[in-house]
């Protein structure tokens, strides 16, 4: 990295995204491979499950229809019941497979650029992408200890904003329309920042879960009192990553609904483009949310021994043992 450690926490948003770009642009063969084995097989994952369960609820639209036009108690009726069960648990078998295949390519990917990143912040020379391949696989434990906590949280916070909901519908039943709205509307922000902020706090303590020996719970903590200052930057920088994720994804589904106009090879193409174009912002994205890390660091003056860094991260081409609190211990910089 160009900035010194005591100087990245001057960074802001665009400082973050230019230096991003410099770590990409510099180790452009590693991520290109890093992007080839593991985001781009993501990104077409994704890609993937919206044309399949385009097609799934197409075919359940038809059933339905037949289902609705059949006489009560006829054979066309009982096949078309049988249809609709058979679509149903075809749905529900892909969507179980392809959450658990997004998962796993999306904490090895997590873990291989985050990875990638410290190891160029310790200004090491002998990485490669077959040191980056072996180490991704045992990180993506400490990383999966990390977002099954984060998951149980933003459950418990789906599960709060349910039932808070259902109770404002069941007292105010009777009352004025206004009051159930006002109430709602005061709900309605403050659900969606506290998704934003557990997010935040998630994304930032995936890669402190590589850097430091801290997993689950303890890395959450630590991640909410290092992104304490640098708040309202991460979550900015979120929303951005995240819109310009979701405006691919939108132009991907408009390119479906107009497949057949298009013609075959030209939507082809497009498709192409857009798969790498996602691959691209998640890559960058998951460089982004490691420089950010650094920045934190920095900003509460804490400054990552390099020396201790590199052997940190020289542990996981072996069995990984947790470093002692010492060796992991973040140094206080002189001001």
């Amino acid at each position: 990295m160009d900035c010194e450690p005591e100087e990245m926490q001057f960074l802001g948003m665009f400082g973050i995204y230019q230096e991003a770009a410099k770590i990409l642009v510099r180790w452009r063969r590693l991520f290109a491979q890093i992007g080839s084995a593991l985001v781009l097989p993501l990104s077409f994952l994704f890609f993937a499950h919206i044309v399949i369960s385009r097609r799934i609820f197409t075919t359940i639209d038809r059933d339905e229809t037949v289902l609705d036009d059949s006489p009560p108690g006829s054979t066309s009726e009982s096949y078309a019941l049988n249809r609709l069960s058979s679509d149903w648990s075809s749905f529900l078998l892909f969507k179980g497979v392809y959450l658990l295949a997004l998962l796993v390519l999306a904490l090895l990917s997590t873990a291989a650029v985050v990875y990638s990143v410290a190891s160029i912040y310790t200004a090491r020379r002998d990485l490669t992408f077959r040191k980056v391949i072996a180490v991704a696989p045992r990180v993506w434990r400490r990383l999966m200890s990390t977002f099954l906590c984060a998951f149980l949280i933003l459950f418990a916070l789906h599960s709060l904003a349910i039932a808070l909901f259902l109770a404002i519908i069941l007292v105010t039943i009777d009352s004025s329309i206004a009051s159930p709205l006002l109430v709602i509307f005061v709900l309605i922000p403050l659900y969606v920042a506290s998704l934003i902020y557990i997010s935040v706090v998630w994304h930032l303590a995936s890669v402190l879960s590589v850097l430091e020996d801290a997993r689950g719970l303890e890395a959450m903590r630590r991640s909410r009192r290092l992104i304490q200052g640098k708040l309202l930057l991460a979550c900015v920088i979120f929303l951005k990553l995240n819109f310009c994720f979701g405006l691919v994804e939108w132009g991907f589904r408009l390119l479906l609904a107009k497949w057949s106009s298009n013609g075959a090879g030209f939507s082809l193409l497009l498709s192409l483009v857009l798969l790498l174009l996602l691959g691209l912002v998640i890559l960058f994205a998951l460089t982004v949310q490691t420089v950010v890390y650094f920045v934190c660091k920095s900003y509460h003056h804490e400054s990552i021994d390099k020396t201790n860094l590199a052997d940190h991260l020289e542990a996981y081409m072996g069995e990984y043992e947790p470093l002692k609190s010492q060796e992991v211990q973040m140094e206080q910089l002189r001001v």
